[in-house]
């Protein structure tokens, strides 16, 4: 039944409500999260990325659509996979869960003692042959439809948006101090959140100040609520979060929850591909829907994602704009995508604009599945690092989209002007 308020009493609620956030005009406020290695998601990520990884180490032409799932001590791999690879799939479950962290029930999960399902089915013939069938490399079509984005933004040397960018930082800080033992009553879950207060100014915008950060991390019962916090404190933000944005008006919220012993798969079920926004770009710029992990590079999902990446990368690194959204859409058995779009917000250099920029884009990269895989080294076993702590802005020397391409614009104008003239 529905509640109802005199006008009086609705005034008088609105008017205790406090206002929360009181910024100045054009500030803004904006946010994103990342998770560790031992969010029971991100575990389902890394299992289905090393049996990726382990079919293309012997079968660089490998076929794979793995899917992972874990509750409590139950762990299931499903999915379609055509290989010549020999590969030994519940033993690389069990590393993946033991290099992860999960080697006591304690903290959620126990590889040792781990039940393993294993369903996996070969790839649709069908799918395959219209995909590959007999086609050159450079021609092999799209391993399903979909659209992907790719982003960048010069607010960081690394052109990613400057909250994901701390959010990844603060991971891997956290699965350092785990690792290392500099804080030996981490356990592997752990979530980190980053609110930023952004300024206006035109068409673009930039960083003033870090608004707020969020940290939960998985402990074990040993230590007390205000030693997590200083060590926190101590261990984690000094490393992490640059002080030019740090000031006295900053807000920690460091393990809210109090508690937080109970994690893992034992806290909560994980599932391949359901954390896609920490996996790109934290919020910014948008997501196609796909996910990544224990999909081989005939996906577009994931590699048609990469190459968007090193083209709006490559666009802000060129000077050509200050940031863009890189949309390309494709079809399955196609090669040619069936539409590329590009957004710089109205950042473009002076003298160009969003035409000139695809036109720019569509004469420099070749966006074919094959010439992105072949141009980016995609059939290497390089999938099980990017499972935690994002895909993008990090620089892993196997991370060729991370490279960007600086464009040679003068070739691109002279080009112009001759299709003009004639």
């Amino acid at each position: 039944m529905a509640t109802h308020y005199r006008l009086d009493e609705q005034h008088h609620l609105l008017s205790t409500h406090k206002t929360k956030f009181q910024l100045p005009k054009g500030h803004f406020l904006f946010t994103s999260e990342s998770v560790s290695a031992g969010h029971p998601d991100k575990l389902c990520d890394f299992i289905s990325d090393s049996i990726l990884d382990a079919c293309l180490e012997q079968d660089p032409n490998s076929k794979v659509a793995c899917e992972s799932a874990c509750k409590n001590s139950l762990v299931m791999v499903f999915g379609e996979i055509t290989t010549n690879a020999q590969v030994p799939y519940e033993t690389i479950v069990r590393e993946a869960i033991k290099n992860v962290g999960y080697d006591n029930i304690n903290k959620g999960l126990d590889y040792k003692n781990a039940s393993i399902i294993i369903s996996l089915d070969q790839q649709s013939r069908e799918i395959n042959q219209a995909v590959v069938g007999a086609k050159h490399e450079d021609e092999i079509g799209a391993g399903d439809q979909g659209l992907m984005i790719g982003y960048a933004s010069d607010e960081t040397p690394e052109l990613m948006p400057l909250t994901h960018h701390l959010c990844n930082k603060l991971i891997a800080r956290l699965q350092e101090c785990r690792e290392k033992e500099i804080c030996p009553w981490m356990r592997p879950d752990a979530k980190v959140q980053v609110t930023v207060e952004y300024k206006r100014d035109g068409a673009t915008f930039f960083p003033v100040r870090i608004h707020n950060v969020l940290i939960s991390q998985q402990h074990d019962e040993k230590i007390t609520h205000s030693e997590i916090q200083a060590e926190l404190h101590s261990h984690v933000l000094k490393h992490v979060l640059p002080q030019q944005y740090v000031d006295e008006h900053t807000q920690y919220h460091l393990n809210p929850s109090k508690a937080f012993t109970v994690g893992g798969p034992y806290g909560d079920a994980g599932l391949t591909g359901r954390k896609i926004i920490v996996d790109t770009y934290g919020g910014w710029g948008g997501h196609g829907g796909g996910a990544f992990s224990g999909k081989d590079p005939t996906k577009v999902d994931r590699s048609a994602a990469y190459a968007a990446r090193w083209v709006a990368k490559s666009l802000v690194a060129s000077k050509l704009c200050k940031r863009v959204m890189i949309q390309v859409a494709y079809g399955i058995g196609i090669s040619e995508p069936l539409s590329i779009s590009v957004n710089s917000y109205g950042t473009h250099a002076e003298g160009y604009d969003d035409d000139d920029l695809s036109e720019i884009v569509q004469e420099s990269f070749d966006l074919r599945p094959g010439v992105i895989i072949r141009e980016l080294k995609l059939r290497r076993p390089i999938y099980a690092k990017t499972a935690s702590g994002g895909h993008f802005g990090r620089s892993e020397p196997d991370f060729l989209w991370e490279k960007p391409r600086i464009i040679d614009i003068a070739s691109w104008k002279a080009n112009k002007e001759q299709q003009q003239q004639k």
